[in-house]
């Protein structure tokens, strides 16, 4: 009953949607993909076989906590649950109110869209994989669609509908929006509601329709405002890349464990505005920062990147994080003697970083002979004195590593910051007042 209800009332949000936002095209003036499409595989075929080897497959990545947890946020049949994962590979937060234009640009392109995989759902009527096993939904969001067809993939259709539509109004981070999209897909064979070949022909759908929605001219003239908001939002704080290189471009062996963009850090999720994994300084900060490796590596050592360059965007979400106490995930890793509600006031989180004027670098050392990272005596972005540079509480031998990193940088004109053994700034960075916004990409 339970189920039947929320699938009512889903159709009715649906509906209203569909009458809230006139589409650009009617139902009768889109393509019909009955006739675009192939047929599922046949039962027994080597498609089909296929399909039942990714449905293994997707079972056992169920068993990755990050990877299950991606697949949950992607089975939320919403488009503020789809923007929002969105919104991280394109670098700026899509909201009703933060972007109007873009907003109402994606959601009467989904309301559009959305109409052409009805009728060959109903057509070929295909077996999910869940119940084709006879097994329970992985998902409770998807075992309401149990009687539904999956072909083809209604969550497909939106993810990469919107990353197309995305990467026209922010070409800069197409690669990064389609690599998130794609992954939206996978998550549908992974919870079991959908085929792999459901996947793969929906995403040919979606490039069906989208071709179709450029040929409205509605859709160009929200396209256009879109793209005027999204420049608008892009400056002036997002100008200047020009001045920044990639560390990787000019120290071709430094090793990098962008943390930020991973989910390994305080926060416990990727962070805004890291689009790649990879470290942007200022070419001032980076030619100082290649004499230091080159000095180390004699030695025996190779640097190794946590961050460098990081958007105000990045540190807006460490704000709002910050202020979201009961979030206290990572705590035991990061912060496990620190009352969270005390961040701000001990100034482990702050509305500014040095690091988003690009000089900035957090940084340790890789011991080339032993094949593994230096005893610093503390983990990288630990909130606590143990993270300071003269902690007395070190053994003599991880201090002394502490220093070796920490003279060579001096040296070679870092300054370092007595609260992080790990964080160092160039003394004469070339922006000291700016506070840049672009994404590392």
């Amino acid at each position: 009953m339970k189920r039947i209800f929320t699938s009512i009332l889903l159709s009715v949000i649906c509906l209203w949607s569909a009458f809230a936002q006139q589409p650009y095209f009617s139902t009768e003036e889109l393509p019909d993909l009955i006739q675009c499409l192939p047929a599922p595989p046949e039962k027994g075929s080597p498609a089909f076989k296929y399909d039942v080897q990714r449905y293994k497959w997707g079972k056992a990545q169920r068993k990755n906590p990050e990877r299950a947890t991606m697949a949950r946020k992607d089975a939320v049949w919403s488009y503020e649950a789809l923007l929002n994962e969105l919104s991280v590979p394109f670098g700026h937060e899509i909201s009703p109110e933060g972007t109007p234009e873009l907003w109402k640009l994606i959601t009467t392109s989904l309301v559009t869209t959305d109409q052409m995989r009805v009728a060959p759902k109903a057509y070929y009527h295909r077996t999910r994989p869940f119940v084709y096993f006879k097994e329970k939904a992985f998902l409770e969001d998807d075992a309401q669609f149990s009687g539904e067809g999956s072909y083809p993939s209604g969550h497909t259709m939106r993810s990469w509908t919107a990353a197309l539509i995305l990467a026209e109004v922010n070409p800069a981070a197409a690669d990064a929006i389609y690599a998130r999209a794609w992954e939206c897909g996978i998550s549908r064979v992974i919870s079991g509601a959908h085929w792999q070949s459901d996947v793969d022909v929906t995403r040919l759908a979606a490039g069906i329709g989208y071709s179709r929605l450029q040929t409205s001219p509605a859709f160009r003239t929200q396209m256009a405002l879109a793209q005027e908001e999204f420049r608008r939002l892009a400056s002036p704080d997002q100008g200047g890349r020009e001045h920044f290189v990639k560390i990787s471009d000019v120290i071709p062996d430094v090793i990098l464990e962008i943390r930020y963009y991973s989910t390994h850090n305080f926060v416990g999720q990727r962070i805004d505005g890291y689009l790649a994994p990879t470290a942007m300084i200022t070419r001032q900060a980076a030619d100082s920062l290649k004499v230091v490796s080159d000095e180390l590596k004699a030695r025996g050592y190779r640097l190794k990147i946590y961050d460098a360059y990081r958007p105000q965007c990045a540190v807006d979400h460490f704000v709002r994080w910050a202020a979201d106490v009961p979030d206290t995930l990572m705590k035991r890793y990061f912060y496990p003697d620190v009352d969270k509600s005390r961040l701000f006031e001990l100034e482990f989180i702050m509305e500014k970083s040095g690091h988003t004027r690009g000089s900035t670098v957090d940084l340790t050392l890789f011991d080339m002979d032993a094949e593994k990272d230096v005893d610093m005596g503390g983990p990288f972005d630990w909130f606590g004195e143990e993270s300071h540079p003269d902690y007395t509480g070190v053994t003599p031998e991880q201090y002394a590593n502490r220093m070796i990193l920490r003279d060579a940088m001096l040296r070679h004109g870092f300054k370092p910051l007595d609260s992080e053994w790990w964080h160092f700034t160039l003394k004469n960075e070339p922006f000291p007042d700016t506070y840049f916004n672009f994404p590392v990409f």
